[in-house]
């Protein structure tokens, strides 16, 4: 499981028929491999809710979301496992098949909100705009196998 991390003064997602903005707080683009596993969901919904990457009033990242009672916009991402090592046509043959992708992606967002976060996702499947207004900027990509942070 892949999982870029943006922090955000505020994002949006669009499509033909749901618009969903968040302001302070995350977005995420989430990727499911094909050896993803519910032991990494747990891990990583854990290790981003709790991460420290919003200032204190020193200015340094010592905040969490749930200290800033942050939202989270979740976005599918399956091309994060694009295989670009031949060609130049990339290959998604080590991504998760879609419908178990879209049941995994669903139980990383109940985790989420599991812990208290307000969570909101584009449209499963479908061409989204996603705009995202990245503070500082923040990018951090987080990854798991077998239920363990590589």
């Amino acid at each position: 499981m892949k999982i870029v991390l943006q922090r955000v003064k505020e994002a949006t997602v669009t499509n033909d028929s749901i618009k969903y903005s968040i302001g302070q707080g995350y977005c995420l683009l989430v990727g499911l491999g094909q050896n993803s596993t519910e032991a990494d969901i747990d891990v990583l919904a854990k290790k981003i809710v709790n991460a420290r990457l919003f200032g204190d009033d020193n200015g340094k990242m010592n905040l969490s979301l749930l200290d800033i009672k942050g939202q989270i916009l979740s976005i599918s991402q399956f091309t994060l496992f694009a295989d670009v090592r031949k060609g130049n046509r990339p290959g998604f043959t080590k991504s998760m098949p879609p419908e178990q992708a879209e049941q995994y992606f669903d139980k990383f967002n109940e985790t989420l909100r599991s812990y208290g976060v307000e969570v909101f996702t584009g449209e499963f499947g479908t061409d989204m705009l996603v705009d995202i207004a990245n503070d500082g900027p923040v990018t951090i990509i987080y990854e798991s196998q077998d239920g363990k942070v590589i």
